[in-house]
């Protein structure tokens, strides 16, 4: 009986995870939109200057901060804010709680207790807010997915969700 009702959820997170993953337009759409040329207005000496590609090169990662725009200076912590950690646990129970245990338990994504010990704050907004270019320079994320198989999907999170869930994880783990 247990059996089969791991294997139900299980198989439930494993169809919401690949839903959740599901592209935006078809492939038609996409080749079609590919072959436009954008118009400009702009000389190639007005154009600005291409990024250098910053895929995957782990000697520009930190792994303390991860990649993405927080850092210690735009994440500052206080006292746990029960009300938006109470925001941040709706947000979970939509967004997260498909994957992620608040215990240390691995459903299809690592147990959440203990995060806010692991990893600094300006690391999880990030991870939250930008999982995929993280996943391809983090070692330790690497080796998270060789155990989870699956990549965390981008929820499209904006700062302030992401702030929310950052508190949620927080009161999770006991922080006051």
């Amino acid at each position: 009986m247990k059996k089969s009702i791991i294997t139900t959820l299980s198989l439930m997170a494993t169809i919401l995870i690949i839903g959740s993953c599901g592209g935006g337009g078809s492939t038609s759409e996409k080749s079609t939109n590919e072959t436009e040329q954008p118009e400009t207005t702009q000389t190639p000496s007005e154009q600005p200057e291409a990024k250098p590609e910053s895929k995957a090169d782990p000697s520009t990662y930190d792994p303390k901060r991860g990649e993405g725009k927080f850092n210690e200076s735009n994440v500052k912590l206080g006292a746990l804010d029960a009300a938006m950690a109470d925001k941040g646990k709706a947000i979970a129970a939509t967004k997260c709680n498909s994957c992620h245990k608040q215990t240390d338990e691995k459903l299809v994504g690592p147990g959440w207790k203990g995060v806010t010990h692991r990893k600094t704050p300006h690391w999880i907004m990030n991870f939250i807010t930008n999982p995929d270019p993280m996943i391809s320079k983090d070692p330790e994320l690497q080796a998270q997915l060789e155990i989870c198989l699956v990549r965390m999907p981008n929820q499209n999170l904006n700062d302030e969700e992401a702030r929310n869930i950052l508190e949620y994880m927080r009161q999770n783990d006991e922080v006051k």
